[in-house]
């Protein structure tokens, strides 16, 4: 006993004497929080010197950026917690029903999530004070808090964009400060802070997990599911402070409790702000719907999630005037969030015993009997194979279930595809079905639920995003409960292996892997071909867009036949082969119908005028999903550029004058010449209603006189509507994310791999009319092809016959128009084969 009494004392003594070298960020930093922004480094450095310096910290290093920063979190308790911290963790997911046992522990976790929004630089200068203060030994309340609880600070999620910034704002900043909005320092460049790397707003992509960032950031939150998340935000310099309570529309899968916790954390935080004679606002515009946000993700995984913002953004700098003319500082902004991150501290303390029930109990509850309306989803066999295994790879991420749905008939459900319900189907064990019996119940049944029921149409996202048509895949949401019958065993690949040469090695076109695929091979200078028709060869059938890799035309190509399996292999694409260019059906390998692939050089436009977020859809697609040369210019600069180096040029969503008279004439000889511009989204208001393109907003002059009449009807109702209707009446013309089925033309390579439908997520309520001498790949035949998803009354009786995807002959050369985005934040997955054919296929 005296022995351990004497090493008890020890221990005590060192630890004593490791808190007393712990610095503040003053010290450490050599300047005040709030007189600069701290390099992303300098930060890491400060926690380092913290965790070394205090046996209750745990730093964890979870991955690292495109840029190669490091992505951290820190882990603090009390000295008693972080000594069992291994059995709170598997406790909690024990709660949660993700792993077998009953919990010994009662200690939640909260979780605190910094600068998502890198110019929204504020969030990273409150995480070091708030660390300091926690780790503060000599602090008697933070250190009272942490017996309670566990808390995990990410202190900055977007390093790339937080650096990109910062690092700009202090090359520009005066060295007196300059608060008026019009000087250099409080304007950013294109593309701003906000984004990452491939300029992915990182707060959209919880459960899509398309960036690097967010892939390593989940795969660490799911290790631990916590009960408490806050992410820390800003907003425009004119807007004080917001808090929860949350903003209508709120999910109906929310719990009263997670209602009821809000308000608990709202109320304590207003407290600490009213002492302060702070202003602030809750219960507005910023919602819970958008599953794949920092405060909903968590709520849809039986946590209390929470958005924090402050008023201030990369506008505001080191200091900035706001509207009535006070100067919002840095150090005041660092003072607001420092608040609310305590306040989350003092009410997850307080609250431990509650936390911990509310969120065993919403997974009991949610497992055992689900809230929502369809509680099972089946995803049928004869989809494309590519794109179920892209979403299974979703649901794998996410911690979703999904099993064989066995051989069953008499089922009814909502069929996706028709957009009707009690369809009579039968099932397979080749069909997959989630069921929303299982831990993960309210997500799966949120990213699957066809028709999201919105009690506000306010809202700051869209509000439709079920994966089925984001997937193209034919499906069926069903009101009673299918379970499982077995696991489902993905289909494993069998490699190809290489032997005599073949006259033709055969791929079917069918996702975004053969779009990989044709690129590697294009990148070793493999002659590939596709078929303009279905054909019969040997006993086996291929449609139209089928990749054609031929002896004849590779002879140059040193170890051919290695390199196509190997990479095939490498993408896991099975390979047909033919010893006979002598179709059964269809057409010869000698036609001109079969048509080579040329290795197209490409050029994406982006810079100041066009969509930052746009422009990184595309490039990410090239560099992570095809690694294909794409070269990038600038939309200000583009009538300097020699033009004749590319074969395809893609203009993302682009707004105003970005590209002026002589670009633009400049770019239209280029197309003429017998160049391919595909153009997306905004990016076709450059050529509607011009001289010479057959792209029109209208069908007729009577239409367009039909409809300003209607116009001015609607404005004389208006001027009657309350003031305070404003926003309302606004979105009565507005889209936010309505989903649209796209009828395919699959004779023409726009629809290969289609199945001649498509579904669109409309974010935009543009109308085109169908081209009268160009090719209308893709429309929207009639107002029943609305599936879900917010589209204001005013256009939603106006959308049937529209085009959604065209192209349009100019001279040698064509544009392809996108009047949606087809890879809308990367998760859009279907658009991405469609997007493949423009850039490949078309005008070969």
């Amino acid at each position: 006993m005296k022995k351990i009494l004497l090493l008890s004392a020890f221990l005590i003594l060192t630890s004593l004497g490791a808190f007393a070298q712990i610095q503040t960020p003053e010290q450490f930093l050599g300047y005040k929080p709030g007189d600069r922004f701290t390099p992303h480094h300098r930060m890491v450095d400060y926690f380092e010197h913290i965790a070394a310096n205090n046996p209750n910290i745990k730093l964890i290093q979870y991955g690292e950026t495109n840029e190669k920063r490091p992505l951290i979190i820190a882990i603090l308790s009390s000295h008693e917690n972080m000594a069992r911290l291994e059995q709170i963790r598997t406790d909690n997911l024990k709660r949660a029903g993700l792993m077998e046992g009953s919990p010994s522990t009662e200690i939640p976790i909260n979780w605190m999530s910094f600068n998502v929004h890198g110019n929204e630089s504020v969030g990273m200068e409150a995480a070091i004070s708030t660390f300091h203060t926690l780790a503060d030994p000599s602090n008697p309340k933070s250190q009272e808090w942490l017996k309670n609880q566990v808390v995990i600070i990410d202190p900055c999620i977007n390093p790339d964009g937080r650096d990109r910034y910062a690092m700009w704002y202090n090359q520009k900043m005066n060295t007196t400060l300059q608060p008026d909005l019009q000087s250099m320092e409080h304007n950013e460049p294109w593309p701003g802070g906000r984004a990452n790397h491939y300029l992915f707003d990182l707060n959209r992509d919880w459960a899509w997990q398309v960036q690097v960032e967010s892939q390593q950031r989940l795969k660490v939150y799911q290790q631990w599911m916590p009960q408490l998340h806050l992410d820390f935000h800003e907003q425009g310099i004119n807007q004080p402070f917001y808090m929860a309570p949350a903003a209508e529309p709120l999910h109906e899968q929310l719990t009263a409790w997670q209602h009821e916790f809000q308000d608990i954390f709202g109320r304590n935080t207003a407290k600490y702000f009213d002492q302060m004679g702070r202003f602030y606002f809750t219960k507005e515009r910023f919602d819970l719907l958008y599953p794949s946000y920092g405060d909903t993700y968590p709520m849809y995984n039986g946590a209390i999630g929470m958005t924090i913002e402050q008023g201030g953004g990369g506008q505001a700098g080191r200091g900035g005037f706001n509207a009535v003319g006070d100067t919002v500082t840095l150090s005041y902004r660092i003072q607001g969030h420092y608040t609310a991150a305590m306040s989350a501290a003092e009410v997850t303390s307080q609250n431990s015993k509650k936390l911990l029930e509310e969120y065993s109990n919403f997974f009991k509850s949610n497992s055992s009997n689900p809230k929502g309306k369809y509680k099972s989803f089946v995803i049928k066999g004869e989809s494309n194979a590519a794109q179920v295994a892209k979403l299974l790879e979703l649901l794998d991420k996410n911690g979703i279930q999904y099993g064989k749905a066995g051989s069953k008939t008499g089922l009814k459900g909502y069929e996706y595809q028709s957009g009707k319900s009690g369809v009579t189907f039968s099932t397979s064990d080749q069909d997959i079905v989630i069921s929303a019996y299982q831990p993960k119940s309210v997500l799966a049944q949120v990213l699957f639920e066809p028709n999201p029921v919105l009690n506000d149409s306010i809202t700051y996202d869209i509000t439709s995003w079920s994966m089925p048509y984001a997937y193209g895949l034919k499906a069926y949401a069903l009101e009673t409960r299918l379970d499982p019958t077995s696991s489902y065993q993905k289909p494993s690949f069998t490699p190809n292996v290489a032997g005599a040469t073949p006259v033709a090695y055969l791929v079917n076109w069918n996702g975004t892997r053969d779009a990989a695929f044709l690129a590697a091979l294009l990148n070793q200078k493999i002659r590939v071909k596709y078929a303009e028709f279905p054909f019969e060869v040997e006993g086996k059938s291929f449609p139209a867009g089928s990749l054609i890799i031929t002896k004849g035309g590779n002879e140059y190509v040193g170890d051919f036949d290695k390199k196509v399996v190997d990479t095939a292999n490498k993408f896991g694409v099975s390979l047909a082969t033919t010893q006979t260019g002598y179709m059964d059906k269809g057409k010869d390998f000698g036609s001109p119908n079969i048509r080579t692939i040329k290795s197209p050089k490409i050029a994406l436009v982006g810079g100041a005028g066009t969509s930052s977020l746009s422009f990184g859809e595309v490039w990410h697609f090239f560099e992570k999903e095809l690694n294909y040369p794409l070269s990038t210019l600038e939309a200000g600069s583009l009538g300097n550029y020699d033009l004749s180096r590319y074969d395809v040029i893609i203009m993302p969503s682009t707004f105003g004058s970005a590209i002026n008279g002589n670009a633009q004439t400049k770019l239209m000889d280029w197309v003429k010449a017998g160049g391919k511009l595909i153009a997306m989204d905004a990016a076709l208001n450059l050529f509607a209603n011009k001289e010479g393109f057959g792209l029109k907003t209208f069908d007729t002059e009577e239409e367009k006189k039909a409809a300003e009449k209607a116009s001015q009807e609607l404005a004389k109702q208006e001027r009657l509507e309350p003031y305070t209707e404003g926003e309302r009446i606004n979105i009565s013309s507005g889209v936010e994310g309505a989903i649209y089925e796209v009828k395919m033309d699959q004779t023409h390579p726009l629809g290969y791999g289609t199945g001649g439908k498509y579904y669109t997520l409309k974010n935009n309520s543009s109308r085109f009319a169908y081209l009268t001498e160009g090719i209308n790949a893709g429309i929207i035949a009639g107002n029943d092809s609305y599936r879900t998803g917010y589209i204001g009354y005013k256009i939603k009786s106006k959308m049937g016959q529209s085009l959604a995807i065209g192209a349009e002959r100019q001279g040698r050369g064509q544009i392809v128009y996108f009047v949606d985005n087809p890879i809308f934040r990367g998760f859009w997955e279907s658009g991405k084969l469609i997007l493949s054919n423009a850039i490949f296929l078309v005008g070969q």
